[in-house]
């Protein structure tokens, strides 16, 4: 089984706490998600049918209606190497370890954003999660134009893991959806924080989506799911307002863990990677205060999200003090 965040009963049998007295720290999910309003009885009691509010509400939201709904992106993940597969195969790393994971009859190559263009010109297939998880660094529009591009020419495939990509969609190619050789995912779990709801979109060629709805079959997506999706694509306010205060409290979380060694990092508004030798050692001392968060070891690294409240924050600033006193280091320096 790979790693993933979110994962408290493994930290709960590791380390103990009360699961209410856990700050998670680990999976990237907005702390403040969408308030869903009471869902009508009738979306609980019948089988979900095809859902145009959700259709349009997501064609207006992603800017295309070149889309099919999933239960999230993961089950397109697992599923499009058998639709498009390809012979020479690079994912962008290190990244989302799913990707690899489904790609792995492949044999996919590891392409860093030094050779993404140039690993454009020669391979059939290239995933690129961007902004990418967990190191949360972009990838232009323009950069991914021209990757397409040059895939596209030769009959290859771009795919593009847009997770993380709602909190600042300037570089999402979700608008471009529908064109050869180009998929977009999308997904409610992060921005929205609705990972539960298990609902995601799959932006691209007819055949592509076609090929996805027979494989993954009829009721992808329950009828609980569908009203959640909907409503909160329609609620354009709570979008502006959950973009701003995210903005705001990356920026806090910069400040803080600058302010206990650590450089300053830009990308995702959801979550600061940080590479350092210590991260194994972090984890368990986050841990024992009953906060996780998530550490990597190719390349070594913390990922920190966004704590809920004042009282996570002020947790969070006592153990990074505590962890820096202890010699723990934020960064790859001596």
């Amino acid at each position: 089984m790979l790693e993933h965040g979110g994962n408290l009963v493994q930290a709960m049998a590791q380390y103990g706490h009360r699961r209410a007295d856990w700050v998670d720290l680990s999976t990237g999910i907005s702390p403040h998600g969408y308030a869903v309003p009471p869902i009508p009885p009738a979306r609980w009691h019948r089988l979900p049918e095809d859902d145009d509010a959700l259709i349009k509400a997501a064609s207006a939201f992603y800017g295309s209606d070149a889309l099919l709904p999933v239960a999230g992106s993961q089950a397109a993940i697992q599923t499009l190497p058998a639709i498009i597969g390809g012979r020479d195969v690079g994912i962008l790393w290190p990244t989302y370890n799913e990707h690899e994971r489904a790609w792995q009859r492949h044999a996919p190559v590891k392409v860093s954003t030094t050779t993404l263009c140039s690993a454009s010109e020669r391979l059939d297939t290239l995933v690129v999660v961007n902004p990418n998880n967990p190191t949360g660094e972009r990838i232009s529009r323009d950069t991914l134009i021209h990757c397409h591009a040059r895939l596209a020419e030769r009959g290859g495939t771009l795919i593009i893991d847009e997770a993380f990509a709602d909190t600042d969609p300037g570089d999402s190619l979700a608008d471009l959806a529908g064109r050869p050789g180009l998929v977009v995912l999308r997904s409610l779990g992060k921005f929205f924080g609705l990972a539960g709801a298990r609902t995601g979109f799959v932006l691209g060629p007819d055949s592509v989506r076609a090929a996805l709805a027979e494989r993954l079959g009829p009721w992808c997506i329950s009828g609980p799911a569908q009203f959640a999706a909907t409503t909160a694509l329609l609620d354009i306010d709570w979008q502006n307002n959950a973009r701003q205060r995210l903005l705001d409290e990356s920026t806090r979380l910069d400040t803080l863990l600058m302010a206990h060694g650590a450089p300053a990092r830009a990308g995702c508004a959801l979550f600061r990677w940080i590479p350092t030798p210590d991260a194994r050692r972090w984890q368990e001392h986050f841990a024992r205060t009953a906060i996780w968060v998530r550490a990597f070891d190719m390349p070594t690294a913390l990922r920190i999200g966004l704590p809920a409240d004042n009282t996570g924050w002020a947790r969070l600033d006592a153990a990074l003090a505590a962890g820096t006193r202890d010699g723990l280091r934020l960064t790859n320096e001596n």
